[in-house]
C-alpha cells in the first residue's frame, strides 16, 4: 500500500516537474476532486500559510458538529460578549448582550465575514476564545489537518495561526462531506439585516458557473485566499488558492483552476491529499510588502466592479501548457469569461429567537434611518468645525501683517538725518530674523 502511494506521489511530482509551474512565482494552489480526495493539481500545497478568514470555514465547522452531537441546535441562542463587540471590521457592531440564533450566526459568518459573530460563536462554544481554540485544534488533529494550528475563529492576524493548502482542502471535504444538509450555508449570495444588504465575498458565487461555495480571506501578511467549490456535469470540484496579491486575480485564478479541473480526468497517477509531500518550509511567508505595504489605496477583499474577460490584465495561466495537472488532460480548457455577479434574492438574518414580523421591521428602518440622519449631522458639525477651524490661522496670520505695517507707518521720525538712517538700517534686520525663525520652524 505504500509502495503504491509513493510510486502515485512520484508520478505526480514528474508531471508537475515536466509541465513547469506559472504558479512557483505566486502563492500555493490546488485542486482535488470532492468524492474521490484525488488531487488534479498541487503547487505549494503543503507550505505553511496564514490563513486570515478561510479560519472561519473550522469555526463553523466546530459548531456544526455540536449540532450532530446533539449538545446544540440551530436555533439556539448565542450572546454577543464585550470581547467580541469590541473586535475589528469586518463585524455587524451588536452590542453586547445581543442575542443571535446559531443559524443566523454562520450564515452572517460565511457572508459578511463578520468577525465579531465569530467570536461570538466561539466564546459562546468553548466559553473563550482560548477554549474554543482547543476545539479547532482538536478537530484539526482529527481530521489530519498537520500543518495547521489555530488561536482564534476569525482569522485576524497572529503569527501562531497557520494552515496549509492541502489542509483547507481537508476541511472543506470534511465540512461537504459529513454536513451534506448544510451545503447550503457555503452558497448564499447575499445576507439581508434590517435593511442592509451584505454580498459574499467570494467572487465566484453568481458568476463562475457551478461555484456553490465556501469561503474567502485576507490579511496583509496573508495576502488574498480563498476555498472554493464548483459542481458541473456532476463532477464537484475543491480548488484552493492563498496568497493571491488582490481579490480579482483571487478569484479568476480559481476559475481558471477550476476550468482545468474539469477539463482533465482522474487516474492512477493522481495522489490522495495525505500523499503530498511535506514542504521544507517551517513558517508561513509575511506577504505584507508585497500586498500592502506597495503604493496604491489599500487592497479590499471584495472584487472590483470591472469584468474580468480575455482582455484582462491578469495573465492566462493555460497559455503556455504551464500548469501542473497529473492525469488524462486531453486538450485546452476552455477559459471561462466571468460577466457580472448575477442578481440574488438576500437571505434575512435577524437578532432574537423568532423572525421579526413587519411591524418590527418597520421600527428597525425607522431606526435605521434616524441613526444614519445622526450620522449625517454628526459628520456635517465635525467638517464644518474643522472647517472653521482651518480658517483661523489665516485670519490670524492677516491681522499680523497688518499690525506690522501700521507699525513701520506711525513710527515717529525725528527729523534727524543720523537717526532716520538707523531705523532703515534696523528694520531689514527684524525681517531677516523672523524669516529665519520661520524656515527653521517647518
Amino acid at each position: 500500500m505504500n509502495v503504491s502511494r509513493a510510486l502515485r506521489a512520484t508520478a505526480f511530482a514528474l508531471a508537475a516537474l515536466l509541465s513547469g509551474s506559472a504558479l512557483a512565482a505566486g502563492g500555493p494552489a490546488l485542486v482535488v476532486e470532492l468524492e474521490s480526495g484525488r488531487v488534479l493539481h498541487a503547487e505549494r500545497a503543503t507550505d505553511p500559510w496564514f490563513p486570515a478568514s478561510i479560519t472561519k470555514l473550522m469555526t463553523a465547522y466546530v459548531a456544526l458538529d455540536k449540532v450532530r452531537s446533539g449538545q446544540m441546535s440551530m436555533e439556539t441562542l448565542l450572546t454577543v460578549t464585550d470581547g467580541a463587540a469590541a473586535l475589528p471590521p469586518s463585524k455587524m457592531g451588536f452590542k453586547p448582550g445581543t442575542q443571535i440564533r446559531l443559524d443566523n450566526a454562520l450564515k452572517i459568518m460565511m457572508v459578511k465575514s463578520a468577525n465579531d459573530i465569530a467570536a461570538t460563536i466561539a466564546e459562546n462554544i468553548g466559553g473563550s476564545i482560548d477554549g474554543f481554540a482547543d476545539l479547532m485544534n482538536a478537530h484539526a488533529q482529527r481530521l489530519g489537518m498537520v500543518s495547521s494550528h489555530f488561536v482564534n475563529p476569525h482569522g485576524l492576524p497572529d503569527d501562531r495561526n497557520q494552515t496549509s493548502a492541502r489542509d483547507m482542502a481537508v476541511l472543506a471535504r470534511a465540512l461537504l462531506l459529513e454536513f451534506p444538509q448544510d451545503r447550503e450555508l457555503f452558497d448564499i449570495g447575499a445576507v439581508q439585516f434590517g435593511r442592509r444588504i451584505m454580498r459574499n465575498t467570494n467572487g465566484l458565487i453568481g458568476r463562475y458557473p457551478g461555484a456553490d461555495g465556501m469561503k474567502t480571506g485576507f490579511i496583509c501578511s496573508a495576502g488574498f485566499n480563498v476555498v472554493a467549490s464548483a459542481t458541473r456535469n456532476g463532477r464537484h470540484l475543491i480548488t484552493v488558492v492563498l496568497g493571491a496579491q488582490s481579490a480579482n486575480e483571487r478569484t479568476i485564478k480559481a476559475a481558471e483552476l477550476f476550468d482545468r479541473g474539469f477539463s482533465s480526468k482522474v487516474n492512477f497517477t493522481n495522489p490522495e491529499l495525505a500523499a503530498l509531500p511535506v514542504s521544507s518550509n517551517t513558517t508561513p511567508p509575511d506577504m505584507r510588502p508585497v500586498i500592502c505595504d506597495r503604493r496604491g489605496p489599500m487592497p479590499q477583499e471584495e472584487d472590483a466592479p470591472a469584468v474580468a474577460d480575455t482582455d484582462s490584465n491578469i495573465p492566462n495561466l493555460f497559455s503556455s501548457e504551464v500548469m501542473a495537472f497529473a492525469g488524462d488532460t486531453p486538450e485546452k480548457p476552455t477559459r471561462t469569461v466571468l460577466g457580472p455577479r448575477a442578481a440574488v434574492q438576500p437571505e434575512r438574518v435577524w437578532i432574537g429567537l423568532n423572525p421579526p414580523s413587519e411591524a418590527e421591521l418597520a421600527a428597525q428602518a425607522a431606526a435605521e434611518d434616524a441613526a444614519e440622519q445622526a450620522r449625517k449631522a454628526k459628520t456635517k458639525k465635525v467638517t464644518a468645525s474643522k472647517k472653521a477651524t482651518d480658517k483661523e490661522p489665516v485670519k490670524a496670520t492677516a491681522k499680523g501683517k497688518d499690525q506690522s505695517r501700521t507699525s513701520v507707518s506711525v513710527k515717529p521720525v525725528t527729523g534727524n538725518g543720523k537717526s532716520d538712517s538707523k531705523p532703515a538700517a534696523k528694520a531689514p534686520q527684524k525681517a531677516d530674523a523672523g524669516a529665519k525663525s520661520k524656515a527653521v520652524a517647518n
